[in-house]
């Protein structure tokens, strides 16, 4: 899933298993005054409020979506004291800025952050490794600066091709509505591996980092556990100011909003202190001054622009291998819209408002494209959870993050001093997060009967398979042999990245192999997606939450808006209908 701190919406012991579970929903009459919410979804807090609860926002996703530059910028052969990896992560804050602003105000309209999005790790790394010289290979110790430069502009310029025209297919599903369509092949047998495998698909990158001094690796680790697991509900006594009320102590569950970042604090630290009195040996990445003048040599203020790396190439190979992550932030992020609308109490979204979200998303992936971000956007499932921690669900509020996001990623040495974090610190989070990904994807299974043996073959087989092969490619780069060289890149980028191999495997069997409805989980995941709507419908009204903000007598008075697929008064393929079993399945016993 999305990178965040905490992507789960609730933890709930079942038969001594953990499993996943949105909470039920309530009618505001019946609920106890720590349920209600503080702002509702249209109400407007003043902008002291909004910035402040904005805030809190800001610093959920900044851990997550600073990561996936820095996973990528190894492969890129930067090194770590190159001002560009400080120009990454400004770029991104930046473009996610944007994207949020879009998608709040135009897309879903519901209060939901847009940040860096791990779907799109994995097929990067493959393409900056398979479309070019290794890293490894490089003398890039003998080279200037400008030639290093190149070299790392060079895969990012690929990269962004790649993102941009893959994007522009998201877009299209979106606004042509084809992604009710595409979503009734989507069943959880084929999410499962697809998630599970991108949660997995970096176990080895995870500790190659670590290894860079395991003694830091391992107290991250440990401080996340720590803190996400066991202090998650301790309160601890903060001074806030109130405008009536001035200066007053308040108890938040400060390990429950930001485990990642004091984690991260906590280990930046030590590696600073144990490398001032030189107990870090001297070649090791977690010593805090390899990354040398990077933070003094980088200008406070910058503005991202498009192209700012040069003009993106594109290749089919890095267009077809960036599409596995397109198809899998397309199905997070609708899980996303559903949880969302759970968590502040308003209508499931209707059919005009998912083809606007998924297609602002894709927008907002090809600007993070054009920018050069190395990575595409997507929602962020830990922010939806602070949603239902704060108790303020105003889009106003989400809008002033955005706001923070654009400020930040104009000032230079913002990115860059979060550019310096040691490689062991980052591993430990790759370790940890990855782990709570895969852990995500296997979550779904609690719709699907896992007594059926055709159920354990069409999850075990793809799951296998996605890791068997791109290991044994990576192993025999040059195995695919067509006689093609674009066939033979597009096959072996895609071959060599897991989660599109179990994906594609996953789909083709559960929506092919004979089953029922209710063995294949179909029915549970469908009454999990609706969630309580009828409820929620006698205190909400769906125009009030997803209708356009401007526009709307104009496009009321028009009639063909009905036939638009994001016009809010769209009237084509209902989303939220029955999936049906395919030609071979079985009638429901």
């Amino acid at each position: 899933m999305n990178s965040s701190e905490d992507s789960a919406i609730s933890y709930v012991e079942e038969d001594g298993n953990e499993v996943i579970e949105l909470p039920p929903q309530e009618d505001d009459a019946k609920m106890s005054p720590e349920d209600k919410f503080l702002y509702g979804l249209n109400d407007v807090p003043d902008w002291s409020t909004s910035f402040l609860v904005g805030f809190q926002h800001y610093l959920a996703m900044i851990g997550g979506t600073i990561a996936t530059p820095l996973i990528v910028c190894p492969f890129l052969c930067m090194s770590e004291d190159d001002i560009g990896r400080g120009y990454l992560v400004s770029t991104i804050i930046f473009v996610s800025g944007i994207i949020t602003l879009l998608q709040t105000t135009f897309g879903i309209r519901l209060p939901i952050i847009q940040g860096g999005n791990f779907a799109y790790v994995v097929p990067a790394i493959t393409i900056a490794s398979t479309s070019f010289p290794s890293c490894s290979t490089l003398n890039l110790a003998n080279m200037t600066h400008v030639e290093k430069t190149e070299q790392w502009q060079l895969r990012i310029r690929e990269l962004q091709g790649a993102i941009t025209v893959s994007a522009l297919a998201q877009v299209l599903v979106g606004f042509t509505g084809l992604v009710g369509a595409l979503l009734s092949w989507i069943t959880p047998l084929s999410i499962v591996p697809t998630v599970t495998l991108l949660g997995l698909s970096l176990y080895e990158q995870g500790a190659k980092q670590a290894a860079g001094y395991w003694p830091i690796s391992c107290l991250t680790i440990a401080l996340l556990v720590i803190f996400s697991q066991y202090m998650k509900d301790i309160e601890v006594p903060i001074p806030v100011y109130r405008l009536k009320k001035g200066f007053e102590i308040s108890s938040i569950k400060i390990f429950t909003f930001y485990p990642l970042l004091i984690a991260v604090a906590i280990s930046w630290t030590t590696c600073g202190v144990l490398t001032m009195n030189d107990v870090i040996p001297k070649n090791s990445t977690a010593r805090t001054d390899n990354a040398g003048t990077l933070i003094s040599d980088t200008p406070w203020f910058r503005i991202p622009y498009p192209g700012q790396w040069g003009t993106p190439t594109v290749s089919v190979a890095g267009v077809v291998g960036v599409m596995a992550g397109v198809i899998a932030s397309i199905i997070e992020s609708i899980g996303d819209y559903y949880a969302c609308a759970r968590i502040v109490k308003v209508p499931p979204p209707p059919t005009h408002a998912i083809n606007r979200g998924v297609g602002i998303e894709g927008i907002g992936c090809v600007l993070a494209g054009l920018w050069g971000t190395s990575s595409g956007t997507a929602s962020y499932t830990g922010n939806i959870v602070l949603l239902g921690i704060s108790k303020v669900a105003s889009r106003r509020v989400v809008q002033a993050s955005g706001f923070m996001m654009l400020i930040c990623g104009v000032f230079g040495k913002f990115g860059a001093f979060f550019a310096t974090l040691p490689q062991p610190v980052l591993g430990g989070i790759i370790i940890y997060f990855f782990g709570i990904i895969a852990a995500l994807g296997l979550s779904t299974l609690q719709f699907v009967d896992l007594r059926s043996y055709r159920n354990l073959f069409v999850l075990g087989f793809p799951i296998f398979m996605g890791l068997s092969l791109p290991n044994w490619l990576e192993k025999n780069p040059n195995a695919i042999q067509t006689g093609s060289t674009i066939l033979d890149q597009s096959l072996t980028v895609l071959m060599k990245t897991t989660m599109f191999v179990g994906g594609f495997l996953g789909c083709i069997l559960d929506n092919t192999v004979p089953g029922t409805a209710k063995e294949r989980g179909l029915v549970a995941w469908e009454e999990y997606l609706k969630g309580g709507e009828e409820a929620l419908l006698e205190n909400n009204s769906v125009e009030d939450c997803y209708n356009l903000p401007w526009g709307m007598d104009l496009i009321r008075r028009h009639k063909w808006f009905k036939w638009v697929p994001f016009s809010p008064t769209y009237e084509g393929i209902t989303f939220n209908k029955r999936r049906f079993c395919s030609s071979s399945c079985r009638k429901d016993q």
